[in-house]
């Protein structure tokens, strides 16, 4: 019964939270619009980005807080950043409503923009067989399973299965919320991920095939306007590489926040560190296939593959998850998923939102 009163508590406050950010986004989309792009829409905007920082605090779940705060916090401001100015997805929208307007801003979804005699395109063709997410949503209640005996378990392999919870979590959450709004507006969404585990370079994980909504929403906000800045004061290749880690500064920093969300205790910059150091890697690594393919030389797959994954496994190791760890937010997580999982089989369910 305790439980069952602390989960009903906490999907109200969740409830809460996110009535208070649809409320915002009313007041971006019937008073901020009308406000001319520019310094006086983003002046007009600097109270909903205060509000939507305040709001994850009030949650405790490390998964609701850990998804609000990144649809809110990271996506939501970035996104209502780039409104400003009438960039980005919120400016994209052909056929713009309030409904349309919440959707984009608030979720981790990015319209796919076709020509205008091509707007209706079948990608069935290209969509992932439903069976592969069905195998991902088996593979993560293994690793969720397993994880309860880590103690028995050596580090590397809890290693590998960390990086892989972290990404089939990640993935299953984002693609079941696209293929809802895709279900309600009807629009076609961008895809959110494109097999990481396939990638072979730095540059292709980072920019081409991990959490797409952030590389989509990080260019337009932070490498594209410090590559034009910076062009003009140290040339192209160093302008490029500038913009690179200042991206990747800025990533590291908005992890940095969002760990705060989860933990509720200092930074300790470990996380900030560990992208700062794949923005120097990714660099080098650029300059280097650069200076290969100028000689017609091209490292192999078979090499750049693992090299890779060592690049990022070992700093993930010593930097990313360590402050995760040592406050338990991975315990936390898998039991809420376990409590979820409990309550499903037993439909207790209703029992909590008839308390509400």
């Amino acid at each position: 019964m305790e439980i069952e009163k602390m989960l009903g508590d906490e999907i109200e406050r969740f409830i809460r939270v996110w009535i208070s950010a649809i409320l915002c986004l009313c007041y971006c989309y019937y008073i901020a619009s009308r406000i001319p792009k520019g310094f006086l829409r983003l002046l007009s905007l600097l109270p909903i980005f205060c509000i939507f920082i305040i709001l994850p605090l009030s949650l405790s779940s490390p998964n609701l807080v850990g998804f609000t705060s990144f649809f809110l916090v990271w996506l939501g401001i970035f996104k209502l950043l780039l409104f400003s100015f009438n960039q980005g997805p919120l400016a994209l929208i052909s056929s713009p409503n309030i409904v349309h307007f919440i959707f984009i801003a608030s979720l981790p979804i990015n319209l796919k923009q076709h020509p205008t005699t091509n707007v209706n395109i079948n990608t069935n063709s290209t969509q992932k067989p439903k069976w592969l997410l069905a195998l991902k949503v088996l593979l993560l209640g293994l690793i969720i399973r397993v994880s309860d005996y880590k103690e028995n378990l050596h580090p590397r392999f809890m290693l590998v299965l960390y990086y892989c919870y972290l990404y089939l979590g990640l993935e299953i959450v984002l693609v079941l919320i696209a293929a809802l709004v895709q279900t309600v507006l009807g629009f076609e969404i961008q895809p959110l991920f494109n097999k990481p585990y396939l990638c072979t370079s730095l540059q292709d994980f980072w920019g081409r095939r991990w959490n797409l909504i952030i590389t989509r929403i990080l260019r337009p906000t932070i490498y594209d306007p410090v590559r034009r800045m910076s062009t003009c004061f140290v040339g192209p290749l160093c302008a490029t590489s500038t913009a690179m880690l200042t991206t990747f500064l800025v990533s590291g920093l908005m992890h940095e926040l969002m760990y705060y969300y989860l933990t509720r205790v200092p930074p300790t910059w470990e996380v900030t560190c560990f992208f700062v150091l794949q923005g120097m890697c990714t660099v080098v690594e650029v300059v280097v296939k650069k200076a290969m393919l100028h000689r017609g030389w091209r490292l192999h797959r078979a090499v750049s593959g693992p090299l890779m994954v060592v690049i990022l496994a070992v700093p993930g190791w010593w930097l990313f998850f360590p402050q995760l760890l040592r406050n338990g937010v991975d315990r936390k997580a898998t039991e809420e998923y376990e409590i979820l999982v409990y309550f499903v089989v037993h439909s207790r369910l209703p029992y909590i939102y008839g308390s509400l």
